[in-house]
């Protein structure tokens, strides 16, 4: 691995602790105006200081986000369905790696949708993707999307991350499960948990210190942050936990109240 490519990572993920929270706002690519993203300067712009990067899409970061902030970006460059079609995986690379370049960004993203009917075609993606990567010394940020019909459990998670690995993303974003020491275990490279669905803060906060504490990198956090009743103080909370260790109970009451 080249200076380039070690240092665009170590600009996501800390040298001081091995630890992220990296800010996910890419949800508009398939959901459209998601809540809490409906506008995205007001809504973002607050949180940016407490975020160690910043996952979007490329139509976000020109039109919404000030060039003179300086965050980390993870670009998403995958797309080609919304939520109105049956069937997410059938997905494509959207996004040309000299327009990632372009954009500055320090990585890029994708989704692979393993065990569905695309699933060859999301990691032939990866494969072109980290090719590409490689290439420029972009590293390449797989995301093991899960289907309808998968389970998130420690065997179907292993399955996922291994490949994503395997076929050469430098990074990986999953969902915890029971057991998710074992997929950390058998995964090469960082792994970052994904926030999925909005909870409660409580549940948040147990999900990011969990994550770290069975060993992820860090989360990748979106609605559990910009849909909460306050997005800045829940963005501390959890930059304490991940960054500073903090109880879950400790950083709600002490930070997020």
């Amino acid at each position: 691995m080249d200076y380039g490519m070690k240092n665009r990572l170590a600009r996501i993920i800390k040298p001081e602790d091995g630890r992220t929270v990296m800010l996910a706002i890419d949800h508009g690519y398939f959901m459209g105006p998601t809540s809490g993203l409906e506008n995205v300067d007001k809504s973002i712009a607050p949180l940016l200081g407490y975020a160690d990067s910043l996952m979007l899409t490329r139509g976000i970061l020109r039109s919404k986000i000030d060039a003179g902030v300086d965050i980390p970006v993870v670009l998403r460059v995958s797309g080609g369905t919304s939520i109105l079609k049956d069937d997410l995986s059938d997905e494509d690379i959207t996004v040309s790696m000299e327009d990632a370049i372009r954009l500055n960004a320090s990585a890029v993203a994708l989704s692979i949708f393993i065990g569905s009917k695309n699933e060859k075609q999301g990691i032939i993606n990866l494969a072109k993707l980290v090719n590409k990567g490689y290439e420029y010394g972009i590293p390449v940020l797989a995301v093991t999307a899960v289907g309808r019909e998968m389970s998130r459990d420690v065997r179907y998670l292993s399955l996922s991350v291994r490949i994503a690995a395997e076929t050469g993303a430098n990074i990986v974003k999953t969902y915890y499960c029971d057991g998710f020491e074992r997929v950390v275990e058998t995964c090469p490279v960082p792994i970052v948990v994904a926030g999925g669905k909005k909870t409660g803060e409580r549940d948040a906060l147990e999900l990011a210190y969990n994550a770290v504490k069975y060993g992820a990198a860090g989360v990748d956090m979106g609605r559990n942050i910009f849909q909460s009743e306050k997005p800045v103080n829940m963005i501390k909370a959890v930059r304490a936990v991940v960054h500073g260790g903090l109880m879950p109970e400790e950083a709600y009451k002490k930070i997020y109240l």
